[in-house]
């Protein structure tokens, strides 16, 4: 199923650079001008209120909970995508190390479950796992580098002896003696902590203790772990001068236009960094349905592994409710069930390419039947646009490539995409005007996702967004 996604974003560019589309009733138009006078106020979203008044995706205190769920539900996909044979076979590897995880808190205020769900993001509960090939990077259970093991956490590890033995496990491995690996492995525990599953979870759990003491704050604590205490109090110094706050106000009170430094530093850590400490939450999740809902647990992992973003989490295919026909599609118009792409496109930040649509000669259709988007993605779109044009201080235009389709529309493409065939989903073109667009356009996509609003997938051209169907409700009143 996933290479038929990709098949369809690379398909979409085939067909864009078609003729000039047609027109529905004169609803859609291509782009006009925005006037002397600059854009226009962006239209009503779909429940018909006006839109939340300045950022509408802006952290909000009194809605803290909301925030940290939504932030692990949408940062929680690699879980299930990047986890060594499967999220389950992890899930099976971590919980075998829980009665070692509840002795090494014990005595301690540390959350065994949260350790567990650190094994689960650091190692997939691997005791031998190395980032790399060198035993000086992170390694061991808890991925746990050879300098702070030594400098902070008074872990004993001989280097030389570590890689010394790594070597000829390695060896070892490709040779397929699986008998004298074990062996050396035995060895190397015992001269380098890292690889002795007990003494790992006990320099762990000294480190989540620092770090608490330091930060003051759990959540701080977790997060120091992958991003380190001295990086995440450099993001803390440029927010408010160092003062610890709540990760999910540190996270989501930052942004491009707002508290800027700290936003830069805490998104250019690479790998992921900011996110860690939502997927650490996120395992926490797939752990405890792993114990209590193992059929939940199976069903998400089918959502979540189908396609190479959370769309089919978003919109489940057997609970979405594609058009299967040209006509079908026509009907929603009738219903407002899909709205037309506004006619004023340049003016709300938009272009449309004028290949959409054009299979529809095919089906005998108008291609402009294929200018149209469910409210709450039409409203996504229309903000989407609207918050880069600001951040990137440009009017260059946002490019529209696809938007709702049929399923005997797809059929003509060669795939088979529910959500995007019930009005669910857009394509945007990877053409920027400059680096600030493109920045901006990502650092979007970036904050929509972990608000759960949307899920992306980035094929080599163009990038397909698929829209929540709360998306309006967020708009107006914010997450």
């Amino acid at each position: 199923m996933r290479s038929r996604r990709r098949t369809a974003g690379r398909r979409r560019l085939q067909v864009a650079g078609g003729a000039l589309v047609a027109l529905i009733a004169g609803a859609i138009a291509l782009a006009t001008s925005g006037g002397k006078s600059g854009p226009p106020p962006l239209p009503l979203p779909g429940i018909g209120q006006p839109a939340k008044s300045g950022d509408p995706f802006a952290y909000v205190p009194q809605r803290e909970s909301d925030f940290v769920n939504r932030a692990v539900a949408g940062s929680e996909h690699v879980l299930f995508t990047k986890s060594p044979g499967g999220a389950l076979a992890t899930a099976a590897r971590v919980a075998a190390w829980r009665g070692l995880i509840d002795k090494a808190v014990a005595g301690t205020d540390i959350d065994p479950n949260v350790v567990e769900a650190l094994v689960f993001v650091e190692s997939a509960g691997r005791p031998n796992v190395i980032a790399g090939l060198d035993p000086a990077n992170a390694s061991g259970l808890t991925q746990i580098l050879a300098s702070t093991g030594q400098s902070l956490l008074g872990m004993h590890i001989n280097q030389a002896r570590s890689r010394q033995l790594t070597g000829r496990i390695d060896t070892a491995a490709g040779n397929g003696k699986l008998g004298l690996m074990a062996r050396l492995e035995s060895q190397r525990a015992h001269i380098d902590d890292r690889f002795d599953p007990r003494l790992a979870l006990a320099a762990t759990v000294r480190y989540l203790e620092i770090a608490r003491q330091h930060f003051g704050h759990s959540d701080l604590a977790v997060e120091s772990y992958h991003m380190g205490i001295g990086n995440l109090q450099t993001v803390l110094n440029d927010y408010d001068g160092g003062k610890p706050v709540p990760y999910v106000q540190l996270y989501f009170d930052t942004a491009p236009g707002h508290h800027t430094r700290a936003y830069d530093l805490i998104s250019g850590f690479g790998d992921d960094s900011s996110l860690y400490y939502w997927r650490v939450l996120g395992a926490e999740q797939v752990m405890r349905l792993y114990r209590t809902d193992r059929a939940a647990l199976n069903r998400l992992i089918s959502l979540q592994t189908q396609v190479d973003s959370q769309a089919y989490v978003l919109h489940p295919p057997s609970q979405v409710d594609p058009f299967a026909t040209p006509a079908a599609l026509d009907d929603a118009y009738a219903a407002r069930t899909i709205l037309p792409l506004p006619s004023n496109a340049s003016a709300l930040g938009l272009g449309y390419d004028p290949g959409i649509g054009a299979l529809a000669p095919q089906l005998k259709v108008s291609p402009a039947l294929y200018h149209g988007l469910r409210g709450p993605a039409l409203d996504l779109l229309i903000e989407l646009a609207a918050r880069v044009r600001t951040l990137s201080g440009g009017a260059a235009p946002l490019i529209v490539t696809s938007a709702a389709a049929d399923e005997r529309y797809q059929q003509r493409l060669g795939v088979s995409d529910p959500p995007a065939a019930a009005g669910w989903s857009f394509t945007i073109a990877r053409r920027y005007r400059n680096r600030a667009q493109a920045v901006a356009f990502q650092a979007m996509l970036d904050r929509l996702q972990a608000l759960n609003v949307i899920a992306w997938q980035r094929f080599p051209s163009e990038i397909e967004i698929t829209v929540a169907s709360d998306a309006s409700q967020v708009i107006v009143h914010g997450p």
